[in-house]
């Protein structure tokens, strides 16, 4: 895949996986699956600059991580029955675009240049993690409800487990 520019003619819907990982040439989702069943990813995608174009739903896991041109979550799908993840990427300024509802753990860790997080799920069934965001100085906009664990250990805003319940109701446990 790592010559892939395009998913122009990708199948509408998808039963099983789907992958475009590693396709360095790929700067769009644009032509991707509308619907896939279990998994998608578009990991260690360096051009990638927006997730237009991705599926609206995916039954299992929908997964951006390593995306370093990635600057929003504009475009990533509506319902995620698995778990979300956009880790580690370099550029991800907003959580803006991210699903309501995640069926089990949200994962932003390490994003570099993630200031708040606004536009994170409102739900998120499993653990919320967004530890070591060197950027992040708010907790504004995180998930009200949390099933699993929260956690926001190595953040530069250095947050307390009261900052952590003013904005959240975390079923687990709490990791400053």
């Amino acid at each position: 895949c790592k010559s892939l520019k395009t998913l122009e003619g990708a199948p509408e819907k998808v039963g099983e996986n789907f992958s475009c990982c590693w396709s360095n040439s790929l700067t769009s989702l644009e032509g991707a699956p509308k619907e896939v069943s279990r998994n998608f990813s578009c990991e260690f995608c360096n051009s990638l600059t927006s997730l237009e174009g991705a599926p609206k739903e995916v039954g299992g896991n929908f997964s951006c991580r390593w995306c370093n041109s990635l600057t929003s979550l504009k475009g990533a799908p509506e319902k995620v029955g698995g778990n979300f993840s956009c880790w580690e990427c370099k550029s991800l300024k907003t959580l803006e675009g991210a699903p309501e509802k995640v069926g089990e753990n949200f994962g932003c860790w390490e994003c570099k240049s993630l200031t708040s997080l606004k536009g994170a799920p409102e739900k998120v069934s499993g653990y919320f993690n967004c530890r070591n965001c060197d950027s992040l100085i708010s907790l504004e906009g995180a998930p009200k409800e949390v099933g699993g664990d929260f956690n926001c250990y190595g953040c530069v805003g250095k947050f307390t487990i009261e900052d952590v319940k003013k904005v959240s109701n975390v079923k687990g446990e709490i990791k400053y």
